[in-house]
């Protein structure tokens, strides 16, 4: 292989590596703060993604202005679906592994909910556009525009988040409360309110995922089970609760996959990802990236 088609094989990894983080971290977030493992998390990157495709086909407007308008619109969702379902959930469950059981089924009832009003509302049929489709020369390689934008954005508001947590008063007691809930809460910490807020959050980077994919692949209602499921394996790797992680662990999912697929057989992609996920719950349970 030449240096460019190396180039060009790693970037690719590295690309659908920067969506599995921040899909990831969107997750990691509701779990590591609320023990909320939301399954249903996938399907609101499909909202997003269907929803920039309808604001660009049927009326014009540019997926990068949906960007910001994704994060929002999700966002808002997602402090109204915790309302409703997990603070009640919060309420009347005993002890947080009764709450965890009980948010888990929640969350599966939530993800049909939402796949079958997708399918309603946008039919069955894969959907697409182009963007930015034409190819940049980068050093010897090409790349197509809309994924190198892809990347970018992702990593920004990956980095954006992780930066809030780490230099922000907000970010510090959200750090708290994944720490220790008990201790955070006797310093004063509103868990009322730090709670729906962060779960919106979680909720506008899915949204957001869902826009940039949308900007380089055909979507469908059912595109959202399998970014959950590796989400799942990107902050086993990384760690739960862990940011920094979660952003290492789904760039090196990429480019493992990528070298995978390319040197083995591009069907063993969800085989190889499944191996890497079991081998590091045997190994490392609490994630390669997290200090023992």
């Amino acid at each position: 292989m030449t240096a460019g088609a190396w180039a060009e094989l790693i970037a690719s990894g590295l690309i659908t590596g920067g969506i599995y983080a921040l899909v990831a971290l969107g997750l990691n977030l509701q779990y590591g703060l609320m023990r909320i493992l939301n399954i249903a998390h996938g399907e609101f990157l499909m909202v997003g993604a269907f929803l920039t495709w309808t604001a660009h086909t049927m009326l014009g407007i540019s997926p990068l202005l949906m960007v910001p308008v994704s994060f929002a619109l999700l966002m808002g969702l997602g402090l109204v679906i915790h309302r409703l379902t997990f603070r009640r959930l919060t309420r009347t469950s005993p002890n947080l592994d009764v709450f965890e059981a009980r948010g888990l089924m929640a969350s599966f009832g939530l993800m049909f909910l939402v796949q079958n009003c997708a399918q309603l509302l946008w039919g069955g049929d894969l959907r697409g556009y182009d963007f930015l489709a034409a190819p940049v020369a980068i050093g010897g390689a090409q790349f197509a525009a809309n994924k190198l934008l892809l990347f970018v954005l992702a990593l920004l508001f990956s980095g954006a988040l992780i930066l809030l947590l780490r230099l922000t008063l907000l970010g510090k007691g959200v750090r708290a409360l994944m720490q220790s809930p008990t201790g955070a809460q006797l310093v004063g910490i509103d868990t009322g309110r730090l709670h729906p807020l962060m779960f919106g959050i979680g909720l506008g980077l899915s949204g957001v995922a869902g826009c940039l994919l949308s900007m380089t692949y055909t979507i469908s209602p059912s595109m959202g089970e399998p970014y959950t499921v590796t989400a799942l394996i990107v902050i086993t790797l990384g760690g739960f609760g862990s940011m920094a992680g979660a952003l290492v662990g789904g760039l090196a999912l990429g480019v493992i996959e990528a070298l995978g697929m390319h040197f083995t057989n591009p069907s063993l992609k969800s085989l190889l990802s499944y191996a890497i996920f079991i081998g590091v719950l045997l190994w490392r349970p609490n994630g390669l990236f997290v200090r023992k």
